[in-house]
């Protein structure tokens, strides 16, 4: 045998080595390399312990010291390790011996520990717990809890809380206390076990699918702020189940006598006021809703209150807008409100404390008034004080009439307006007075972002410009708003293009009144007009170009004209210089816009005894292309500067450009050449305008290019381009319907009469057709034109036939007015004569010269001839119409001067 000083074990006591009597206590012995063939024996106070066991549980009876030895085959021994005393509260011992001997002077039990769970063991998920450790004596206790017998980490106080229960949560807890030492500890409690339910099973008010303890919610009726005499009625609600068991608290405290679904107080007072709650519990007790949140019932000490009545506006309301007036109460919830006008019956009825008028008229103006009331039976509060709301801006049919606050659209320079223009477009309000406004802008009903200015300006408009505006204002004191404008529709035009006409006609004869016309095509607001005549083109002139960009003349601003808002230029009388073509332009705004120049209007003027007369040679008004034309002009001595100008059908205005002396030559006609051809001079004269036809076809009409007089003998020929045909049958048509036939291709008029005007052409049934040209006839008196050949002869003729016929009339007048005088003492009379007026007519369009005139004899008076004076008044009225168409106006009135001599006193002839 021998010892190993080397190894010595322990001891470990679990749970400590100060027990209370009745504990168990473990002791281990721990050998280092156990357990490789070691047995153990112990000692209790130096004595062997019938033990051979490593751990030994031991229920203590006494106290002692214990010490355990290990052994092995081989005669191997540990030493023992030094003694571990076991204590036992309650028991004192006095040590009388050197070997740890004691005396029990006194014996107690150890503290009892218990676990209690609220609000029950038996709960339902989610619910919150609170499981508390009580020990029955002691204090500074550090607690343990344990479930499943497993210690809780967590869990070292008295109360140990779950806040939100579920399943896991669910199993059996106990626990203790120990002191700080270790040493001293109680009782474990009993255990306790936790149940938490989320099933059908649990009970049987539950639907299958519950999961969580149901919610009380307390309601309060009229509401939880009420009036002293008020009736209150709470009721709680529980959101699921039935046959509930009802607990009502008031600050905390049940109230016995509520054990209803429905709290009732039927005449509250203060000492109900407080903070009520209530829940719901089961027969068994042991299934409970959640308790209520808290509602706290206010009760006010007045028995009755006075609402104030207030509206949305300060100031005046505006027709058109949306009023609101409310009726304040300290208590707002659960009231009825009834609104009063002085002028309507009956009360008007809310849920709300507002009264609102959705478009107000004048008429809605007066006092209002209002109350309120709740609860069954009504409890009304006292009316309010009268509110005056004043409505303007609407015209009634009232006697006063107040202004519109509708606003209005203006837009200039008008709705009508053309790309490129500026347009300014102004909200106007009537009623809006000195009130500062802002406004909203609208095209086509939406909202025109970034404009809330009175006026703004679109500086070069185009078409994404056009459409529906309106607008509105509103007052920034108020916020009131105007009623919006009707919608004015703005329009945007391409191009502002002027339009000009003439009338009566564009050919005049001299002496007529003739107006220029000058308007803007789809427009007629705020412009001004200007007029020039169309000249060839020279430098510092506008130029008018066509389509091609050829430049067709210059335009030059009249004299006499002045930019007017009206549109019309008057010439009265027209004289020879005003023939010529002429524009207009119109123009608006600031900057000014100006539209494009009119088309030209020509306007030809023929005089009566032009001093100049063009020339044409051929004398004819049709030529073919190709031929030679010379124009020239007999009677400009007096004016200097004369050129020949033409007006084409391209709208080409243009001088000759090969001229010699006062003749212009075109060498090769062009259909281009076709037009009105005239002489003009600096110095303002001119001669009648012709019309020449330039035809590239195989046949023209040689019809005349002047006038014919009417009376007189016309041939028309059907000419050709080369060699006639052997066919020269034609057809000769005017105003396009067919006159005559020839086969001489030649139709001759034998006297030419007024009926015999109007647009001539022939027709070959090989060569085709002639242009047409206008025949002009003028009656016999009127002015001959130079170079009419034949006409003048006839003239001539007639002039010396109406002299002599003149001198025969004189000399029988007076013989038989000498004759007269013997009867002149017994016969008296008075002065009779006769007045013959001349009118000309003004002629039609295209004509060169005047048509015939029309004579027209005014009677003045007639009266007191004896049978002499009356036979030979009727010779000289027949004498004077006879030669009346040979006679100029001159030999007109010495005839009638020589009969009227004969009709005085015979004074004159003694």
């Amino acid at each position: 045998v021998y010892f190993v000083d080397t190894i010595k074990p322990t001891v470990r006591v679990e749970p400590q080595s100060s027990v209370y009597t009745g504990d168990s206590v473990t002791l281990t012995c721990e050998l280092p390399t156990y357990p490789d063939g070691w047995t153990v024996t112990w000692k209790k106070d130096g004595q062997d312990l019938q033990t051979r066991l490593r751990i030994y549980n031991l229920t203590v009876s006494d106290p002692g010291e214990y010490q355990c030895g290990g052994s092995r085959r081989g005669g191997l021994y540990t030493e023992y390790n030094d003694p571990v005393r076991i204590s036992v509260r309650g028991m004192l011992y006095y040590p009388f011996i050197l070997f740890y001997l004691y005396i029990c002077l006194l014996y107690t039990e150890r503290p009892k520990a218990t676990v209690k769970v609220q609000p029950a063991d038996r709960v339902l998920m989610g619910e919150r717990i609170t499981l508390t450790c009580e020990i029955e004596s002691g204090d500074y206790w550090n607690y343990e809890w344990y479930k499943d017998n497993n210690l809780l980490s967590d869990a070292k106080r008295k109360e140990y809380e779950i806040s939100n229960v579920g399943q896991h949560h669910a199993g059996v807890y106990t626990c203790k206390g120990t002191q700080s030492t270790g040493r001293i500890y109680t009782h474990t409690s009993a255990a306790v076990t936790l149940t938490v339910s989320g099933e059908c099973g649990v009970c049987l008010i539950y639907s299958p699918l519950l999961t969580e303890r149901p919610k009380a919610t307390v309601k309060v009726q009229p509401a939880d702020h009420v009036l002293m005499g008020e009736r209150v009625t709470l009721t709680c609600e529980i959101e699921s189940g039935d046959y509930w068991n009802y607990e009502w608290y008031k600050n905390n405290n049940l109230l016995s006598d509520a054990k209803r679904k429905e709290y009732e107080i039927s005449n509250v007072g203060q000492d109900h006021a407080g903070v009520y709650t209530c829940k719901g519990t089961q027969s068994t007790g042991r299934i409970y809703t959640h308790t209520s949140a808290a509602v706290t019932l206010t009760v006010s000490g007045e028995l009755k209150v006075t609402p104030t009545i207030t509206s949305g506006y300060e100031g005046a309301v505006l027709t058109g807008n949306t009023m609101n007036l409310y009726c304040t109460l300290p208590q707002s919830a659960g009231w009825t409100f009834y609104w009063s006008k002085h002028t309507q019956s009956p009360e008007k009825k809310t849920t709300t404390n507002t009264y609102t008028i959705s478009s107000v008229r004048v008429s809605d103006g007066g006092q209002y008034r209002c109350r309120a009331g709740r609860g069954n039976p009504v409890y009304y509060t006292h009316y309010s004080d009268a509110l005056w709301v004043n409505v303007t801006g609407d015209v009634g049919n009232c006697d006063r009439l107040t202004e519109s606050n509708k606003a209005m659209v203006n837009i200039k320079p008008d709705k009508q307006v053309f790309t490129g223009e500026p347009v300014t477009l102004r909200c106007d309000i009537q009623a809006g007075g000195d009130t500062e406004w802002t406004y909203s802008w609208y095209k086509d009903d939406s909202l025109y972002p970034n404009r809330r200015t009175q006026e703004f300006t679109i500086s070069s408009v185009t078409e994404s410009n056009a459409g529906k505006y309106t607008c509105r204002g509103e007052r920034t004191n108020d916020l009131q708003k105007s009623e919006i404008s009707d919608a004015v529709t703005l329009t945007v035009s391409d191009v502002a293009q002027a339009v000009l006409s003439v009338s009566p006609q564009s050919w005049l004869t001299e002496g007529d009144s003739v107006t220029l016309s000058c308007e803007v095509t789809g427009s007629s607001t705020g412009w001004t007009f200007s007029w020039y005549r169309a000249v060839p083109y020279r430098q510092g002139l506008k130029q008018i170009r066509d389509a091609h960009g050829n430049v067709m003349y210059g335009v030059e601003l009249l004299s006499d004209s002045r930019r007017e808002a009206g549109g019309s230029y008057t010439l009265s009388p027209a004289a020879l210089h005003h023939t010529g073509v002429y524009v207009c332009r119109a123009e608006r705004g600031e900057p000014a816009y100006q539209t494009q120049y009119s088309s030209p209007q020509p306007l030809w003027i023929t005089g009566t005894s032009p001093a100049v007369s063009l020339i044409i040679s051929p004398s004819r008004s049709q030529h073919f292309s190709g031929h030679s034309l010379s124009l020239s002009c007999e009677g400009q001595s007096e004016s200097t500067g004369w050129r020949v100008r033409r007006y084409t059908h391209s709208g080409e205005v243009s001088d000759c450009s090969s001229v010699t002396g006062s003749t212009c030559n075109i060498s090769a006609l062009y259909t281009s050449h076709t037009g009105v051809y005239w002489f003009q001079s600096e110095s303002g004269g001119g001669s009648d305008p012709l019309n020449i036809t330039v035809h590239s076809g195989d046949v023209i009409l040689d019809s005349p290019v002047h006038p014919v007089t009417e009376g007189d003998s016309l041939t028309l020929h059907c000419l050709y381009r080369s060699t006639k045909p052997s066919n020269l049958t034609a057809d000769f048509y005017r105003d396009g319907s067919l006159l005559q036939t020839q086969t001489t291709g030649e139709m001759i008029i034998r006297t030419v009469s007024k009926s015999d005007e109007g647009l001539y052409h022939c027709k070959h049934p090989e060569k085709g057709e002639s242009p047409k040209s206008w025949l002009s006839v003028r009656g016999e008196n009127a002015a001959p034109s130079a170079g009419s050949g034949s006409t003048g002869v006839a003239v001539g003729l007639a002039v010396g036939l109406s002299l002599t016929v003149f001198l025969i009339i004189t000399l029988g007048l007076v013989y038989y007015c000498k004759k007269r005088t013997d009867d002149s003492a017994a016969q008296p009379s008075e002065v009779t004569y006769t007045e013959v007026v001349t009118k000309r007519k003004p002629k039609g369009n295209n004509e060169a010269v005047t048509r015939p005139d029309d004579v027209i004899y005014s009677q003045l008076s007639m009266n007191d001839f004896n049978h002499h004076e009356r036979g030979l008044g009727l010779i000289v009225l027949l004498l004077c119409g006879g030669i009346n168409f040979y006679l100029n106006s001159a030999l007109q009135s010495v005839v009638m001067v020589t009969y009227i001599l004969c009709g005085l006193k015979t004074r004159i002839f003694r």
